[in-house]
């Protein structure tokens, strides 16, 4: 009997019948062959950083943790086969070796490369895509329990569910990225008030390759952090006070440490609408959660691509994220933030808290009914559909 399992913050355990770490792709196949024999559930984890129920089972619990690093690259083309089960700590550590480096990061790096792309996680830049936006192939185990591989040349509809897929679609076992030549980085923060920060937001995004922005509710004040190429972006903030001045490769300047857990939800919206909902949001918590809620809120951009399921298919997004420490009230602040991300036609992050189910979320996608055709035909069975997905999937 496996152990209870829980996610990285402690919101989600369950008890699984067992779990497995297959080391090679050979043994995912056999995992997967033997839960349809066995008529089990398999489900796949990867850091356990999310903080939704995309993992849960009470069969088989199939970790990736084995699956890691690099295994193929071509320097002409910088395309880099990658396991699914390293860290993006990992990934800039092995790129680097290569001369190379993914276009961006998460705040954080310790999801497994699998996870982040599966969900849809992000970094920030106004003319850059979360990270599944590198994703170029694939090889996953499917429904059937048979290996199959995918391009973008070749299986472009098939690629574009598969880039953030929810582990709906099967157990990948290389995902194949287009890296770019590795560069050095100046990443900078600055502390301003928030009214001076958003009076300048606009220089901020266009002005910078990165850019965030976290709203302390308790104090008013900002941390303003932007990065870019050496030589290149804004030297100085002239409203701000200099905090940090690092310099290096972009997988060590732009991830930040945290050992503090916290929930989170995080709504992408239109980029026209980001000032607007953050107004909204912070007229919200000074009226009702500030006295309880001491940390932050988190303001980036993302560009717009083309992967069904991406929370920003087909416009360019801001998102903004509510983090509450995991030791604290979080449920009722969320449940009433929420509505108003809606409002401004929010879709939320796929890892992070939120309430919506399938109908609500199937207005939100355009290739909604395309995304579910590539899922029934890998998973025709519903092998990979947990009770979670199946509400949210609708299926």
């Amino acid at each position: 009997m496996a152990k209870i399992w829980e996610n990285w913050s402690g919101s989600v355990k369950f008890e699984p019948e067992r779990i497995e770490k297959p080391a090679s792709e050979e043994e995912v196949a056999q995992f997967i062959q033997q839960a349809i024999a066995q008529q089990k559930q398999p489900r796949i984890v990867g850091a356990g950083h999310s903080s939704v129920p995309l993992v849960e089972t009470q069969h088989i619990l199939i970790s990736q943790e084995k699956l890691k690093g690099i295994v193929g690259h071509d320097s002409d083309t910088c395309r880099v086969d990658i396991l699914p089960g390293t860290s993006i700590a990992e990934a800039g550590e092995g790129l680097i070796k290569l001369d190379l480096s993914m276009h961006n990061t998460g705040d954080v790096d310790m999801q497994s490369v699998g996870g982040a792309f599966g969900t849809g996680t992000h970094g920030s830049g106004l003319k850059l895509q979360n990270l599944s936006g590198m994703m170029v192939g694939c090889r996953l185990v499917d429904g059937s329990g048979e290996t199959r591989s995918f391009t973008m040349e070749e299986h472009p509809d098939t690629m574009r569910a598969a880039k953030v897929s929810l582990g709906a679609l099967g157990f990948f076992t290389q995902l194949s990225i287009q890296a770019e030549p590795a560069r050095q980085y100046v990443r900078r923060e600055f502390c301003a008030h928030v009214d001076e920060s958003m009076e300048h937001l606009q220089h901020l995004i266009t002005d910078n390759r990165m850019f965030d922005m976290y709203w302390y509710p308790r104090n008013d004040m900002t941390k303003l952090r932007i990065c870019n190429q050496v030589g290149e972006g804004m030297q100085d903030i002239s409203f701000g006070e200099r905090t940090k001045n690092d310099e290096g490769w972009l997988y060590e300047v732009l991830p930040q440490f945290r050992d503090l857990k916290y929930e989170e939800m995080e709504y992408a919206i239109p980029l026209e609408a980001g000032p607007e909902c953050f107004a909204e949001v912070r007229k919200r918590i000074k009226a009702k959660h500030r006295h309880y809620v001491g940390w932050r809120v988190l303001y980036r951009t993302i560009a717009a691509d083309d992967a069904y399921l991406s929370p920003f298919y087909g416009r360019d997004s801001v998102t903004i994220a509510l983090l509450q420490n995991s030791e604290l009230e979080y449920q009722k602040y969320f449940d009433d933030m929420e509505p108003i991300f809606r409002d401004f036609g929010g879709r939320p992050h796929w890892g992070k808290k939120h309430s919506l189910q399938a109908k609500q979320l199937q207005a939100l996608y355009p290739k909604w009914d395309a995304f579910l055709k590539v899922r029934k035909q890998l998973d025709p069975d519903g092998l990979f559909l947990n009770g979670y997905l199946k509400k949210i999937l609708g299926i």
